[in-house]
Protein backbone atom coordinates (compact mmCIF):
# COMPACT_ATOMS: atom_id res chain seq x y z
CA UNK A 1 0.00 0.00 0.00
CA UNK A 2 1.54 3.07 -0.65
CA UNK A 3 -0.03 6.81 0.08
CA UNK A 4 -0.01 9.61 -3.16
CA UNK A 5 -0.50 13.21 -3.38
CA UNK A 6 -0.89 13.86 -6.85
CA UNK A 7 0.18 10.44 -8.59
CA UNK A 8 0.36 6.57 -7.65
CA UNK A 9 3.36 4.80 -7.22
CA UNK A 10 3.33 1.51 -7.59
CA UNK A 11 4.44 -1.55 -4.32
CA UNK A 12 8.14 -1.37 -5.40
CA UNK A 13 8.16 2.08 -6.27
CA UNK A 14 8.62 5.12 -3.64
CA UNK A 15 7.08 8.52 -3.69
CA UNK A 16 9.77 11.18 -4.94
CA UNK A 17 10.44 13.60 -1.77
CA UNK A 18 8.23 16.73 -1.88
CA UNK A 19 8.98 19.69 -0.38
CA UNK A 20 7.43 19.34 3.02
CA UNK A 21 6.91 22.93 4.58
CA UNK A 22 5.39 24.94 1.66
CA UNK A 23 3.54 21.81 0.18
CA UNK A 24 2.12 20.99 3.80
CA UNK A 25 0.95 24.47 3.50
CA UNK A 26 -0.88 24.05 0.62
CA UNK A 27 -2.43 21.45 1.19
CA UNK A 28 -3.67 23.16 4.47
CA UNK A 29 -4.89 25.70 2.13
CA UNK A 30 -6.71 23.72 -0.11
CA UNK A 31 -7.79 21.07 2.27
CA UNK A 32 -6.94 18.02 0.00
CA UNK A 33 -7.72 14.86 0.98
CA UNK A 34 -4.88 11.99 1.29
CA UNK A 35 -6.08 8.89 -1.02
CA UNK A 36 -5.39 5.28 -0.33
CA UNK A 37 -4.82 2.95 -3.29
CA UNK A 38 -4.33 -1.15 -3.18
CA UNK A 39 -2.67 -2.39 -6.52
CA UNK A 40 -3.76 1.03 -8.90
CA UNK A 41 -7.93 0.81 -7.16
CA UNK A 42 -9.40 3.32 -5.28
CA UNK A 43 -10.46 2.57 -1.77
CA UNK A 44 -14.15 3.58 -0.09
CA UNK A 45 -13.52 6.54 2.18
CA UNK A 46 -14.01 6.38 6.29
CA UNK A 47 -17.58 7.72 5.60
CA UNK A 48 -18.55 4.61 3.04
CA UNK A 49 -19.14 7.22 0.63
CA UNK A 50 -17.82 5.72 -2.95
CA UNK A 51 -15.27 7.96 -4.93
CA UNK A 52 -14.90 8.52 -8.53
CA UNK A 53 -12.59 6.21 -10.01
CA UNK A 54 -9.10 7.62 -10.74
CA UNK A 55 -6.27 6.73 -12.96
CA UNK A 56 -2.91 4.80 -11.91
CA UNK A 57 0.16 6.90 -13.65
CA UNK A 58 3.64 6.97 -12.81
CA UNK A 59 5.52 8.50 -10.01
CA UNK A 60 5.57 12.58 -11.02
CA UNK A 61 8.68 15.05 -9.74
CA UNK A 62 8.30 17.69 -6.94
CA UNK A 63 8.00 20.33 -9.61
CA UNK A 64 5.03 18.34 -11.32
CA UNK A 65 3.32 17.80 -7.43
CA UNK A 66 4.08 21.22 -6.98
CA UNK A 67 2.79 22.76 -10.01
CA UNK A 68 -0.19 20.09 -9.63
CA UNK A 69 -1.34 22.16 -6.58
CA UNK A 70 -0.99 25.23 -7.60
CA UNK A 71 -3.00 24.97 -10.60
CA UNK A 72 -5.57 23.70 -8.05
CA UNK A 73 -5.58 26.53 -6.12
CA UNK A 74 -6.05 28.78 -9.31
CA UNK A 75 -8.95 27.02 -10.58
CA UNK A 76 -10.89 25.34 -7.89
CA UNK A 77 -10.53 21.94 -10.00
CA UNK A 78 -7.97 18.97 -10.34
CA UNK A 79 -8.21 16.98 -13.50
CA UNK A 80 -5.95 14.73 -13.98
CA UNK A 81 -4.03 14.22 -17.26
CA UNK A 82 -4.08 10.34 -18.85
CA UNK A 83 -0.60 9.62 -19.86
CA UNK A 84 0.53 8.19 -23.25
CA UNK A 85 0.66 4.62 -23.79
CA UNK A 86 4.56 5.01 -24.08
CA UNK A 87 4.65 6.71 -20.60
CA UNK A 88 2.43 3.63 -19.14
CA UNK A 89 5.22 1.30 -20.17
CA UNK A 90 7.68 2.67 -18.20
CA UNK A 91 5.90 1.57 -14.59
CA UNK A 92 6.38 -1.97 -14.87
CA UNK A 93 4.39 -2.77 -12.14
CA UNK A 94 0.99 -0.58 -13.03
CA UNK A 95 -0.95 -2.52 -15.60
CA UNK A 96 -4.20 -0.79 -14.43
CA UNK A 97 -6.71 0.53 -16.92
CA UNK A 98 -6.06 4.69 -17.54
CA UNK A 99 -9.19 6.69 -16.34
CA UNK A 100 -9.75 10.43 -16.57
CA UNK A 101 -10.96 11.91 -13.04
CA UNK A 102 -12.75 15.38 -12.48
CA UNK A 103 -13.47 16.91 -9.31
CA UNK A 104 -14.50 20.37 -7.52
CA UNK A 105 -13.92 20.79 -3.72
CA UNK A 106 -17.18 20.81 -1.73
CA UNK A 107 -17.94 22.91 0.77
CA UNK A 108 -16.36 21.08 3.34
CA UNK A 109 -13.39 20.26 1.06
CA UNK A 110 -14.02 17.05 -0.18
CA UNK A 111 -14.01 16.70 -3.68
CA UNK A 112 -17.61 15.98 -5.06
CA UNK A 113 -17.67 14.76 -8.35
CA UNK A 114 -18.56 16.22 -11.98
CA UNK A 115 -21.38 15.18 -13.25
CA UNK A 116 -21.43 16.07 -17.44
CA UNK A 117 -24.36 15.63 -19.07
CA UNK A 118 -24.19 13.29 -22.23
CA UNK A 119 -24.33 15.17 -25.64
CA UNK A 120 -26.84 13.61 -28.23
CA UNK A 121 -25.54 14.20 -31.41
CA UNK A 122 -27.68 15.57 -34.29
CA UNK A 123 -27.28 12.55 -37.18
CA UNK A 124 -29.14 14.07 -40.22
CA UNK A 125 -30.73 11.09 -42.39
CA UNK A 126 -29.33 10.51 -45.72
CA UNK A 127 -31.28 11.54 -48.49
CA UNK A 128 -32.17 12.15 -52.08
CA UNK A 129 -34.65 14.30 -54.49
CA UNK A 130 -34.92 14.77 -58.13
CA UNK A 131 -37.94 16.81 -59.51
CA UNK A 132 -38.70 17.12 -63.36
CA UNK A 133 -41.39 18.70 -65.13
CA UNK A 134 -42.12 15.76 -67.77
CA UNK A 135 -44.44 15.89 -70.26
CA UNK A 136 -46.04 18.80 -68.44
CA UNK A 137 -45.62 22.78 -70.56
CA UNK A 138 -45.12 24.01 -66.80
CA UNK A 139 -43.48 23.28 -63.69
CA UNK A 140 -45.92 23.16 -60.97
CA UNK A 141 -44.19 21.09 -58.01
CA UNK A 142 -42.07 22.18 -55.29
CA UNK A 143 -39.68 20.29 -52.64
CA UNK A 144 -38.48 21.84 -49.67
CA UNK A 145 -35.67 20.11 -47.59
CA UNK A 146 -34.85 21.30 -44.09
CA UNK A 147 -32.60 19.25 -41.90
CA UNK A 148 -32.22 19.85 -38.54
CA UNK A 149 -35.06 23.10 -39.23
CA UNK A 150 -35.78 23.23 -35.31
CA UNK A 151 -34.29 21.30 -32.21
CA UNK A 152 -35.85 20.10 -28.67
CA UNK A 153 -34.59 21.72 -25.18
CA UNK A 154 -31.82 23.89 -26.30
CA UNK A 155 -28.32 22.24 -27.58
CA UNK A 156 -28.99 18.85 -26.10
CA UNK A 157 -31.31 17.44 -27.74
CA UNK A 158 -31.31 15.99 -31.60
CA UNK A 159 -32.81 17.78 -34.23
CA UNK A 160 -35.96 17.57 -36.12
CA UNK A 161 -35.64 17.12 -39.76
CA UNK A 162 -38.44 18.67 -42.37
CA UNK A 163 -39.21 17.05 -45.78
CA UNK A 164 -42.30 18.26 -47.93
CA UNK A 165 -43.80 17.56 -51.49
CA UNK A 166 -45.88 19.84 -53.22
CA UNK A 167 -47.72 19.32 -56.15
CA UNK A 168 -49.10 22.81 -57.38
CA UNK A 169 -52.03 23.08 -59.59
CA UNK A 170 -53.38 26.22 -61.60
CA UNK A 171 -50.20 27.75 -61.25
CA UNK A 172 -46.89 27.14 -59.01
CA UNK A 173 -46.76 30.13 -56.73
CA UNK A 174 -48.62 28.71 -53.99
CA UNK A 175 -46.63 25.76 -54.02
CA UNK A 176 -43.40 27.54 -54.28
CA UNK A 177 -45.29 29.54 -50.86
CA UNK A 178 -45.40 26.31 -48.94
CA UNK A 179 -42.08 25.48 -49.88
CA UNK A 180 -40.76 28.50 -48.77
CA UNK A 181 -42.91 28.87 -45.18
CA UNK A 182 -44.48 26.06 -44.28
CA UNK A 183 -41.29 24.61 -42.58
CA UNK A 184 -41.29 28.43 -40.82
CA UNK A 185 -45.10 27.82 -39.60
CA UNK A 186 -44.10 24.23 -38.26
CA UNK A 187 -41.22 25.66 -36.31
CA UNK A 188 -43.36 28.10 -34.56
CA UNK A 189 -45.58 26.38 -33.55
CA UNK A 190 -44.06 23.41 -32.14
CA UNK A 191 -41.52 26.21 -30.19
CA UNK A 192 -44.48 28.05 -29.14
CA UNK A 193 -46.63 25.50 -28.21
CA UNK A 194 -47.84 24.12 -24.98
CA UNK A 195 -45.68 21.42 -23.83
CA UNK A 196 -49.07 18.97 -24.09
CA UNK A 197 -50.08 20.12 -27.78
CA UNK A 198 -49.52 16.75 -29.52
CA UNK A 199 -48.37 16.67 -33.07
CA UNK A 200 -52.03 16.08 -34.83
CA UNK A 201 -52.77 19.59 -32.96
CA UNK A 202 -49.15 21.22 -34.49
CA UNK A 203 -49.39 20.13 -37.96
CA UNK A 204 -53.28 21.38 -37.99
CA UNK A 205 -52.51 24.97 -36.92
CA UNK A 206 -49.60 25.22 -39.34
CA UNK A 207 -51.68 24.10 -42.51
CA UNK A 208 -54.67 26.75 -41.16
CA UNK A 209 -52.17 29.29 -40.73
CA UNK A 210 -50.21 28.43 -44.64
CA UNK A 211 -54.12 28.22 -45.91
CA UNK A 212 -54.81 31.15 -44.48
CA UNK A 213 -51.40 33.23 -45.85
CA UNK A 214 -52.09 31.94 -49.24
CA UNK A 215 -55.64 33.19 -49.01
CA UNK A 216 -54.96 36.65 -47.63
CA UNK A 217 -51.66 37.00 -50.31
CA UNK A 218 -49.65 38.01 -47.45
CA UNK A 219 -47.66 39.71 -50.99
CA UNK A 220 -47.65 36.77 -52.28
CA UNK A 221 -46.74 36.92 -56.49
CA UNK A 222 -46.98 34.81 -59.25
CA UNK A 223 -43.10 33.74 -60.52
CA UNK A 224 -43.57 34.76 -64.12
CA UNK A 225 -45.08 38.27 -65.33
CA UNK A 226 -47.07 35.91 -67.84
CA UNK A 227 -48.32 33.35 -65.55
CA UNK A 228 -51.89 31.17 -66.37
CA UNK A 229 -53.07 32.43 -63.19
CA UNK A 230 -53.76 36.13 -63.58
CA UNK A 231 -55.97 35.28 -67.19
CA UNK A 232 -58.25 33.27 -64.44
CA UNK A 233 -59.36 36.03 -61.89
CA UNK A 234 -57.43 38.72 -60.20
CA UNK A 235 -57.28 37.19 -56.77
CA UNK A 236 -56.26 34.44 -58.30
CA UNK A 237 -58.68 32.20 -56.24
CA UNK A 238 -58.12 29.03 -58.67
CA UNK A 239 -54.61 28.27 -57.84
CA UNK A 240 -53.88 25.90 -55.33
CA UNK A 241 -51.44 22.74 -54.06
CA UNK A 242 -51.15 19.33 -52.32
CA UNK A 243 -49.23 19.08 -49.74
CA UNK A 244 -47.16 15.82 -47.62
CA UNK A 245 -44.70 16.96 -44.85
CA UNK A 246 -42.51 14.14 -43.11
CA UNK A 247 -41.16 15.70 -39.19
CA UNK A 248 -38.27 13.04 -38.61
CA UNK A 249 -36.83 12.73 -34.98
CA UNK A 250 -35.15 10.18 -33.42
CA UNK A 251 -38.42 8.64 -31.96
CA UNK A 252 -40.87 9.27 -34.83
CA UNK A 253 -42.15 10.03 -38.19
CA UNK A 254 -45.12 12.57 -38.43
CA UNK A 255 -46.60 12.92 -41.83
CA UNK A 256 -49.02 15.07 -42.44
CA UNK A 257 -50.90 15.35 -45.93
CA UNK A 258 -53.26 17.32 -47.64
CA UNK A 259 -54.27 16.30 -51.04
CA UNK A 260 -53.01 13.77 -53.49
CA UNK A 261 -49.08 13.17 -52.44
CA UNK A 262 -48.26 10.44 -50.52
CA UNK A 263 -45.76 8.98 -47.92
CA UNK A 264 -44.91 5.46 -47.86
CA UNK A 265 -42.44 3.98 -45.45
CA UNK A 266 -40.24 1.03 -46.34
CA UNK A 267 -40.40 -1.44 -42.90
CA UNK A 268 -38.67 -4.53 -43.21
CA UNK A 269 -38.90 -4.97 -46.74
CA UNK A 270 -42.87 -3.92 -46.97
CA UNK A 271 -44.16 -0.86 -48.16
CA UNK A 272 -46.21 0.73 -45.26
CA UNK A 273 -48.12 3.60 -46.64
CA UNK A 274 -47.98 6.47 -44.15
CA UNK A 275 -51.13 8.35 -46.15
CA UNK A 276 -54.16 8.34 -47.63
CA UNK A 277 -54.74 10.21 -50.86
CA UNK A 278 -57.90 12.58 -50.28
CA UNK A 279 -59.61 11.54 -54.06
CA UNK A 280 -63.14 12.91 -54.24
CA UNK A 281 -64.25 9.50 -54.58
CA UNK A 282 -62.82 7.86 -51.35
CA UNK A 283 -66.32 7.28 -49.04
CA UNK A 284 -65.54 9.64 -46.22
CA UNK A 285 -64.80 12.28 -48.31
CA UNK A 286 -67.70 12.06 -50.57
CA UNK A 287 -69.59 12.09 -47.18
CA UNK A 288 -67.81 14.93 -45.95
CA UNK A 289 -68.22 16.99 -49.81
CA UNK A 290 -72.04 16.34 -49.90
CA UNK A 291 -72.92 17.50 -46.37
CA UNK A 292 -71.22 20.85 -47.06
CA UNK A 293 -73.55 21.50 -49.89
CA UNK A 294 -71.35 20.29 -53.19
CA UNK A 295 -71.23 17.81 -55.68
CA UNK A 296 -68.82 15.13 -57.06
CA UNK A 297 -68.52 14.91 -60.94
CA UNK A 298 -67.01 12.86 -62.63
CA UNK A 299 -65.50 14.27 -65.50
CA UNK A 300 -62.41 12.44 -66.76
CA UNK A 301 -62.30 11.01 -63.22
CA UNK A 302 -63.84 11.94 -59.81
CA UNK A 303 -63.52 15.62 -59.26
CA UNK A 304 -65.41 18.16 -57.16
CA UNK A 305 -68.22 20.07 -59.18
CA UNK A 306 -66.24 18.66 -61.94
CA UNK A 307 -62.98 21.08 -61.71
CA UNK A 308 -60.81 19.78 -58.70
CA UNK A 309 -59.68 16.02 -59.01
CA UNK A 310 -58.79 15.98 -55.46
CA UNK A 311 -60.98 16.36 -52.36
CA UNK A 312 -58.14 18.74 -49.96
CA UNK A 313 -55.66 21.19 -51.14
CA UNK A 314 -54.09 24.40 -49.64
CA UNK A 315 -55.19 27.50 -51.60
CA UNK A 316 -58.44 26.92 -54.01
CA UNK A 317 -60.82 29.36 -52.50
CA UNK A 318 -63.45 29.07 -54.95
CA UNK A 319 -63.95 25.56 -54.04
CA UNK A 320 -64.12 26.17 -50.09
CA UNK A 321 -66.12 24.76 -48.00
CA UNK A 322 -65.61 21.75 -50.22
CA UNK A 323 -62.41 21.83 -50.70
CA UNK A 324 -60.26 21.61 -47.05
CA UNK A 325 -56.79 22.13 -46.23
CA UNK A 326 -57.55 19.99 -42.88
CA UNK A 327 -54.28 17.61 -42.98
CA UNK A 328 -54.25 14.09 -41.93
CA UNK A 329 -51.71 13.25 -39.33
CA UNK A 330 -49.93 9.84 -38.77
CA UNK A 331 -47.49 9.46 -35.99
CA UNK A 332 -45.49 6.64 -36.45
CA UNK A 333 -42.83 4.97 -33.72
CA UNK A 334 -39.49 4.48 -35.69
CA UNK A 335 -37.93 0.76 -35.09
CA UNK A 336 -34.48 -0.78 -36.67
CA UNK A 337 -36.65 -2.13 -39.48
CA UNK A 338 -37.44 0.85 -41.01
CA UNK A 339 -35.64 0.92 -44.59
CA UNK A 340 -36.43 4.26 -45.46
CA UNK A 341 -39.69 6.69 -46.23
CA UNK A 342 -40.43 7.92 -50.05
CA UNK A 343 -42.40 11.37 -50.24
CA UNK A 344 -43.73 11.97 -53.82
CA UNK A 345 -46.42 13.72 -56.20
CA UNK A 346 -49.10 11.94 -57.42
CA UNK A 347 -46.67 12.06 -61.23
CA UNK A 348 -45.31 8.96 -59.72
CA UNK A 349 -48.32 7.19 -57.72
CA UNK A 350 -50.31 7.33 -60.85
CA UNK A 351 -47.54 5.17 -62.74
CA UNK A 352 -45.83 3.15 -59.83
CA UNK A 353 -47.22 1.31 -56.91
CA UNK A 354 -46.29 1.72 -53.45
CA UNK A 355 -44.48 -2.37 -53.19
CA UNK A 356 -42.61 -1.76 -56.68
CA UNK A 357 -41.01 2.17 -55.16
CA UNK A 358 -40.37 0.68 -52.29
CA UNK A 359 -38.50 -2.25 -53.85
CA UNK A 360 -36.72 -0.17 -55.84
CA UNK A 361 -35.03 2.11 -53.40
CA UNK A 362 -34.35 -0.79 -50.88
CA UNK A 363 -31.87 -2.17 -54.41
CA UNK A 364 -30.43 1.16 -54.36
CA UNK A 365 -29.65 1.35 -50.38
CA UNK A 366 -28.46 -2.28 -50.92
CA UNK A 367 -25.92 -1.45 -53.59
CA UNK A 368 -27.27 -3.84 -55.65
CA UNK A 369 -27.36 -3.53 -59.94
CA UNK A 370 -29.88 -1.27 -61.64
CA UNK A 371 -31.65 -2.37 -64.39
CA UNK A 372 -29.89 -0.58 -67.53
CA UNK A 373 -33.39 0.68 -69.32
CA UNK A 374 -33.87 3.27 -66.63
CA UNK A 375 -30.42 3.57 -65.04
CA UNK A 376 -29.22 7.20 -63.43
CA UNK A 377 -26.63 7.45 -66.33
CA UNK A 378 -29.51 7.89 -68.58
CA UNK A 379 -30.47 11.39 -69.49
CA UNK A 380 -33.25 13.03 -67.87
CA UNK A 381 -36.36 14.85 -69.41
CA UNK A 382 -35.92 19.10 -68.96
CA UNK A 383 -36.54 20.81 -65.92
CA UNK A 384 -34.67 18.46 -63.89
CA UNK A 385 -34.17 19.60 -60.42
CA UNK A 386 -31.98 17.20 -57.38
CA UNK A 387 -30.58 17.65 -54.27
CA UNK A 388 -29.19 15.01 -52.10
CA UNK A 389 -26.70 13.89 -49.28
CA UNK A 390 -26.36 10.29 -50.25
CA UNK A 391 -25.53 8.78 -53.61
CA UNK A 392 -27.41 5.60 -52.73
CA UNK A 393 -30.83 7.96 -52.34
CA UNK A 394 -30.56 10.27 -55.08
CA UNK A 395 -29.70 6.83 -57.51
CA UNK A 396 -33.37 5.47 -55.90
CA UNK A 397 -34.92 8.82 -56.62
CA UNK A 398 -33.67 9.27 -60.18
CA UNK A 399 -34.60 5.92 -61.06
CA UNK A 400 -38.28 6.17 -59.77
CA UNK A 401 -38.16 8.87 -61.69
CA UNK A 402 -37.03 7.65 -64.65
CA UNK A 403 -39.63 4.45 -64.19
CA UNK A 404 -42.45 6.82 -63.97
CA UNK A 405 -41.43 8.67 -67.14
CA UNK A 406 -40.59 5.60 -68.78
CA UNK A 407 -44.68 4.14 -68.19
CA UNK A 408 -45.72 7.46 -69.61
CA UNK A 409 -46.39 10.18 -66.49
CA UNK A 410 -48.21 13.16 -67.73
CA UNK A 411 -47.69 14.89 -64.63
CA UNK A 412 -44.45 16.71 -62.91
CA UNK A 413 -43.10 13.89 -60.93
CA UNK A 414 -41.06 14.81 -58.17
CA UNK A 415 -39.49 12.08 -55.55
CA UNK A 416 -37.70 12.42 -52.31
CA UNK A 417 -36.36 9.19 -50.72
CA UNK A 418 -35.13 9.14 -46.77
CA UNK A 419 -32.50 6.91 -45.38
CA UNK A 420 -33.67 5.90 -41.97
CA UNK A 421 -31.66 2.88 -40.96
CA UNK A 422 -29.75 3.57 -38.20
CA UNK A 423 -26.51 1.48 -38.74
CA UNK A 424 -25.36 4.29 -41.71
Amino acid sequence: MAEICCGVVSKSETAAPCEPSSRAARRRRMEIRRFKFVAGVSMPQENCRKRPRLGVYGALSPRDCENAVENCGMNGVRESLVTSDEESDTNSNSNSEHLSVQEISGPSGSPAPVLVEPLVLDQRPKFGMTSVCGRRRDMEDAVAIHPSFCRRDGHITAGLHFFGVYDGHGCSHVAKSCKDRLHVLVKEEFENGKASREWKETMERSFSRMDKEVLVGNGLSCPSPNCRCELQTPQCDAVGSTAVVAVITPEKIVVSNCGDSRAVLCRNGKAVPLSSDHKPDRPDELIRIQAAGGRVIYWDGPRVLGVLAMSRAIGDNYLKPYVISEPEVTVTERTDEDDCLILASDGLWDVVSNETACSIVRMCLRGQPLPPLVSPGNNLSDGVAGESSDKACSDASMLLTKLALARHSTDNVSVVVINLRRDT
